[in-house]
């Protein structure tokens, strides 16, 4: 608590004195500049507040009044600090960019993991605001739904004329006597303002009247609202607040989930929005009391004078007669509460009877002058199930009944009246075998029923009797049956013609084996639990409608809501009484476009999970999905929006370590085949992922991490002066992934060249070379100029090893994530690789401290990256390469670049290259950096169309003086075939002497500047020397000495074509 806090007392017993008396005190107290109003024990203090919002506009000639911005800021429905920050910048009307970069670092965060409750402000934003309010006076009225004070995070209460006042407004109506707990909280506030006396105080009509104004904020913040009158919200309030001063008497009365039912069943809503706006106020209207004998000093009082519309009756109260709208009754016995009938203006009556063996009869006359009653609920009461006493209730719609027994004291004929089931809208049965009522012939009549609860009796049975009726149900709860479940020969088709359900609980039914299949059909279905179905083996073939979906294996949760949520967590079921046999191996809920959540409790048998298709954003293992760990394969194919997959650490589940098949893919509107395990190898782990966003990836460390700590690139890098042993490889048949990160339809799981017959040259063929260079905008010259033959182009890899990444068009974010987790496992344990059709600068394979690149990658192959300026950023570490192939890529300067202030560590780089092919990269300049004195394992050499390439190998200038490279060269002791043509301005393959003794042939045309060709020695008697194809002109310049003479080839095969003269055009567009 501030130590220089400023109290002062309220006097006012309205909203509009209250409003005033802050006024004046802005007034005559300018130099405090965060006030705190907590209302009447914290009621109606957001009502206040919103009243300063509205009328101090108007007081602008009052100079401490005056204010140059006035804004008003409702985080009742606390979020997180981000949130608030935003409803400033929106009451501001920031710039469009401003708002969006709140957009984006939601959006980064869900990719983050970050917990929504823990998301702070942001920088730009706060700094936009700070500009917006300089040298401005500003108001600031700010609805707190934090536990907490807020500083909120700009300075606008910090110096100048700017003026907070703010009070704790949660989602709630609060009655919370002692300030002392808020005062506590209190560190950034300069005076507290509050009500002088307890709310107690407070007549009818002033408690009323601040309820109607709490009333009319409840409705200023809710659009579907804006038509009704506060009037209306006020009284669901005030019923509100009777269920709440009944339940909190009697705790295991517990009916307060139906609190929106009530509102419509007792005609407080009407019209065909009812339903619609009792649903929106069931979110809002929710009182709170901290202190029990607050809420009794106030509301006792009030129902003793005859002052309120409920009276809340209990052995210690002797019913008075009176005009009671709703009355609740909890006594051993009615009569001797000297309650004979029910007031005929009564429209909502509980009566609960403690609990007996033998219960209570209902008197016989109690509903005789019931004909405005909506709402009834009955707990351990008898009367006759043949002819009950509430038959002339004609306009009932709530009928709810909890451990009701039939006395069966008269016996009702055929012709016995039921028309009251015609209006009934919501049936609740609970531990009340009522069979007759559930009837075929009774259903039938239940023409406007939308909700039907039933718990503790038949389940199947009643199942079986809804084909073809109750056909505007909305809620169905059949739960926690007593019977043995039993499949009729109509039980798939149950749910037939039910368009309207909505919510669908089938909890407890441990028995069932099966749904019904006529589920599917279910349209409008957006809540599905199965709580404690031990039975089921598989669930699938649910309704495309479907939002929420629950299957705790601890059983059905405790209470349900009315919305349609998941079971609230205080609720749910945690623990397992007794051997559960929970069978579901098979969970699919794919083609569900709207699952937006779901929740999966202990299924210890749970081997395959499908939300294919769904809106699921973030899969979280923490709180979504727990205690499933036999959980082997699971699919989130077409999921456009998921975002994040967080997993438990591997302390907190086995799920990771038994998951053998993970599938994702995010594209929109494309489903592919899923992937099968792969049977051939025994990987413990397969991860198959098709991404548009590559910062999906930072999900995929998480789920690999427990295999690739065990496989980290040290065990297979052998430094320098390691005289230890060096493994070759990680460990095979571990895990597999294939990484796939694109937008475009066209992906089966297996990587996609496009090799077009374009590429070849026939030996004898003369062709264009339009047939080996791209489509561009010089083709037309190109074709004028003939070309000698050739040897076709090699085709790129097509052998996907275990561990792929592939690159292309349509992805995004590529770049800034190889820098990230993408770059880490691309970088660290990806064996192939395939970039194609991206715009990005370079492959830096992850943070650049680490001192080497791709220990594991076995070929790599670039293709139509317009932008990439260097394939690789390091030249370390690449011990297993064995084949690089890359094309058209126009602006790349080297694939491998060369870093002046990298110490090269790794002596067994690039021993393993075999195949280099380059194609039509024009702004090349060199390939890779030497530093080693051999490449052992190069066996071919082919490059074409690369125009500013000097030197396929440039020494590194580090290595500038090595004698044992200078003098000695590097050795290619395995390099057999060298295919160049059209280099311009290659000067020799490599910048220092290049030895290749296994040479057998070279293939050069348009290579004008070159003046070296390898040293390749004499050969023996009988040995084939090199074959050499080559212009003569281009022969007659090279350079030769001691070691290095024509002689040591075979007779060159001299070009029959020469440089000819180009037409007389312009190439220049």
């Amino acid at each position: 608590m501030s130590s220089h806090l400023l109290t002062q007392h309220i006097y006012s017993t309205d909203v509009d004195g209250a409003r005033e008396e802050i006024f004046r005190f802005l007034k005559y107290k300018s130099y405090v500049k965060v006030i705190y109003f907590d209302g009447w024990d914290r009621f109606g203090a957001s009502a206040v507040l919103r009243s300063i919002a509205a009328v101090l506009p108007s007081r602008r000639t009052t100079p401490e009044l005056c204010f140059d911005r006035i804004i008003y800021i409702d985080c009742s429905e606390w979020k997180n600090r981000r949130a608030m920050q935003r409803a400033i910048a929106e009451a501001l009307e920031l710039d469009p960019s401003v708002m969006a970069s709140l957009d984006e670092q939601d959006e980064e965060d869900d990719f983050n993991e970050v917990d929504e409750s823990s998301r702070n402000e942001i920088g730009i934003v706060g700094q936009a605001i700070d500009q917006t309010l300089r040298d401005t006076k500003l108001m600031m009225i700010f609805l707190n739904g934090s536990d907490e004070e807020v500083d909120v995070g700009i300075p606008l209460t910090r110096y100048g004329n700017n003026v907070m006042i703010w009070t704790f407004s949660r989602r709630c109506l609060e009655l919370n006597h002692g300030r002392s707990r808020v005062e506590n909280k209190l560190r950034y506030t300069h005076a507290i303002l509050g009500f002088r006396d307890s709310i107690k105080e407070l007549s009818l009509s002033q408690f009323c009247g601040l309820l109607h104004q709490e009333a009319a904020t409840i409705v200023a913040r809710n659009p579907c609202m804006l038509d009704i009158n506060p009037t209306i919200v006020a009284d669901c309030c005030l019923y509100e607040l009777f269920l709440h001063y009944n339940f909190h008497m009697a705790t295991n009365f517990d009916w307060v989930s139906h609190a929106s039912n009530y509102w419509v069943c007792d005609a407080i809503i009407q019209g065909y929005t009812a339903r619609d706006i009792s649903n929106a106020l069931h979110r809002e209207i929710n009182w709170k009391c901290n202190d029990v004998s607050l809420l009794d000093g106030v509301l006792k009082w009030y129902m003793e004078q005859l002052m309120l519309p409920f009276l809340v009756i209990n052995d210690d109260v002797v019913y008075k007669e009176g005009p009671y709208c709703w009355i609740s009754v909890t006594s051993r016995n009615i009569e001797v509460r000297r309650m004979q009938t029910i007031p005929a203006v009564t429209s909502s009556f509980f009566l609960a009877f403690e609990r007996s063996d033998h219960p209570p009869t209902l008197p016989n006359v109690l509903f005789e002058h019931s004909s405005k009653l909506g709402v009834l609920v009955l707990k351990w009461c008898a009367f006759d199930f043949a002819l009950p006493p509430f038959l002339k209730c004609r306009s009932l719609k709530f009928l709810g009944l909890e451990n009701c027994t039939d006395d069966k004291t008269r016996q009702g004929d055929d012709h016995t009246d039921w028309a009251y089931l015609y209006s009934l809208s919501v049936l609740d049965l609970r531990y009340t075998e009522w069979n007759q009522i559930l009837s075929e012939e009774k259903m039938d009549l239940m023409t406007n029923i939308r909700e039907l609860n039933i718990e503790g009796v038949r389940g199947w049975q009643y199942i079986a009797n809804l084909q073809r009726r109750l056909p505007n149900l909305q809620r169905l709860r059949i739960i926690k049956p007593t019977c043995q479940w039993k499949t009729s020969e109509d039980f798939d088709n149950s749910f037939i013609d039910k368009p309207s359900m909505e919510i669908l609980d089938l909890s407890g039914n441990s028995d069932m084996e099966i749904l019904p299949a006529s589920l599917s059909t279910t349209s409008s279905l957006r809540l599905l639990v199965l709580d404690g179905c031990y039975g089921l083996e598989n669930v699938g073939g649910l309704p495309l409608s479907l939002e929420y979906f629950s299957f705790n294996g601890h059983g059905p949760a405790s209470q349900w809501t009315q919305t349609v949520e998941l079971p609230p967590k205080q609720f749910r079921s945690s623990t397992t009484t007794g051997n559960k046999d929970i069978r579901v191996s098979k969970i699919s809920l794919q083609g569900c476009t709207q699952l937006k959540n779901l929740f999966l409790c202990w299924l210890p048998n749970l081997i395959e999970l499908d939300l294919s298709e769904t809106a699921i954003k973030i899969l979280d293992f923490k709180s979504m999905v727990v205690q499933v760990p036999r959980l082997k394969r699971l699919f989130l194919i077409g999921c456009k929006h998921l975002r994040a997959i967080i997993w438990l650490d591997e302390s907190g589940s086995k799920v990771k370590s038994n998951l053998e098949l993970v599938c994702i893919d995010t594209r929109v509107g494309i489903v592919c085949a899923r992937p099968s395990i792969n049977r051939i190898k025994s990987f413990r782990l397969q991860v198959h992922v098709v991404a548009m966003d590559a910062r999906l990836t930072r999900s995929l460390k998480g789920l690999l991490w427990p295999y690739l700590k065990r496989d980290t690139p040290e065990d297979v890098l052998r430094p320098k002066g390691w005289d230890g042993p060096s493994r070759k490889g990680p460990p095979k048949d571990v895990y597999s992934y294939n990484i796939h990160l694109t937008s475009s339809p066209v992906y089966d799981g297996v990587v996609q060249f496009e090799a077009t017959p374009k590429n070849k040259i026939g030996p004898s063929d003369q062709k264009s070379l339009q047939q080996i260079i791209p489509a561009g905008p010089y083709n037309d010259v190109l074709s004028m100029v003939s070309d000698p033959p050739m040897q076709a182009f090699p085709q790129p890899p097509t052998t996907q090893s275990d561990r792929h990444i592939e690159i292309a068009k349509g992805s995004c974010y590529v770049e800034r994530e190889l820098n990230g987790d993408l770059g880490g496992l691309m970088g660290y344990y990806t064996e192939s690789l395939h970039v194609h059709d991206v715009s990005i600068r370079a492959i830096v394979l992850h943070d650049t401290s680490v001192p080497y690149g791709c220990p594991f990658l076995r070929w790599c192959c670039v293709e139509r990256c317009p932008k990439l300026d260097t394939v690789f950023v390091l030249s370390d570490g690449f011990i297993m390469v064995e084949t690089l192939w890359a094309s058209d890529l126009l602006m790349a300067r080297w694939i491998w670049s060369e870093n002046p202030n990298h110490i090269y560590l790794y002596i067994e780089s690039f021993q393993d290259l075999q195949h280099l092919h380059l194609r039509s990269c024009p702004s090349l300049q060199f390939v890779l950096p030497v530093f080693v004195s051999s490449f052992n394992g190069l066996k071919t050499l082919h490059i074409i169309h690369c125009g500013n390439l000097v030197h396929v190998f440039e020494l590194d200038k580090k290595y500038a003086n090595a004698p044992h490279i200078i003098h000695d060269g590097v050795l290619f002791p395995k390099l057999t075939t060298i295919h160049l043509h059209d280099l311009p301005k290659l000067q020799q393959i490599c910048e220092v002497k290049m030895v290749a003794p296994a040479l057998e042939s070279i293939k050069i045309r348009g290579c004008w500047s070159l003046r070296r060709l390898p040293s390749v020695g004499a050969r023996g008697q009988g040995e084939k020397k090199p074959t050499i194809e080559i212009e003569n002109d281009v022969w007659d310049v090279l350079e030769w000495d001691d070691d290095h003479c024509p002689d040591h080839f075979e007779p060159p095969v001299h070009s029959r074509h020469y440089k000819e003269r180009l037409p007389r055009v312009s190439v220049l567009r």
